[in-house]
Order: C-alpha cells, then sequence, then structure tokens
C-alpha cells in the first residue's frame, strides 16, 4: 500500500484537528476543553499513523471507536448543556465513526479478495 493515499485517513486527521482546535472559537468549559483536546490529538495521531504506515494498519474499529467517543462525550463529561462545544463533539464524532466503518469495510474487503468470498 502506498503511503498517504488514503482519502478516509485524510478525513479523519482534520477532524482530530477541528477538535483540537474548536475550544478557539466554541463556547467552552475547561473540561469539555481538556476532551475534545485529547480526543482529538488521539484521533489525529492515528489517521497520521494510519497515512504514515499503511501497511501497519491502526487496529480494525479503532477509529469507529474515537468517534463513538465523540458522540457521548457531552454526556459521560458533563458538557452537554454547553450546545456549541456538544454540537462540536457530535458532528466530529459522526464523521470521526463514518470514517471509521469506512476503514474497516475497505479493510475487510481487500483481506478478502476483494469483497469476493472464496467457494471450498
Amino acid at each position: 500500500m502506498r503511503k498517504w493515499t488514503h482519502p478516509q485517513d485524510f478525513a479523519a486527521l482534520v477532524a482530530g484537528g477541528y477538535a483540537v482546535l474548536s475550544p478557539l472559537w466554541t463556547t467552552t468549559t475547561s473540561r469539555a476543553t481538556t476532551t475534545m483536546v485529547v480526543l482529538g490529538v488521539i484521533t489525529a495521531a492515528l489517521a497520521v499513523v494510519s497515512l504514515m504506515r499503511p501497511d501497519r494498519m491502526v487496529p480494525e474499529g479503532l477509529m469507529a471507536l474515537m468517534g463513538v467517543l465523540f458522540i457521548i462525550a457531552p454526556w459521560v463529561m458533563g458538557f452537554s448543556t454547553i450546545r456549541p462545544m456538544a454540537w462540536t463533539s457530535w458532528i466530529v464524532g459522526i464523521v470521526t465513526l463514518a470514517v471509521g466503518a469506512w476503514d474497516v469495510q475497505l479493510t475487510r474487503t481487500a483481506h478478502h479478495g476483494g469483497g469476493m468470498a472464496a467457494s471450498h
């Protein structure tokens, strides 16, 4: 696999970067800021690793898990009432979850010979 050629990983990198920077322009609290920065850095780092080393893929489903964490973070971390940051987390989560699901589908298709099951 060639480096820097997976559009889904670029989308995850942008989503993670947006999450990290979002407290600069979004109404927030310290807990929401910390949550978004930590989840964003981890998401962006996973995307960079996947872009740089496509032969050593990030474990299947890990990016989708990051999306789920973004989606539940406002309730778990107590900032669901801070609507601007909660919506940012939910949107980034949906994007990251979709990217993760896309990546899982591509990985499974590649491992199963282009989606065609071998007959025995």
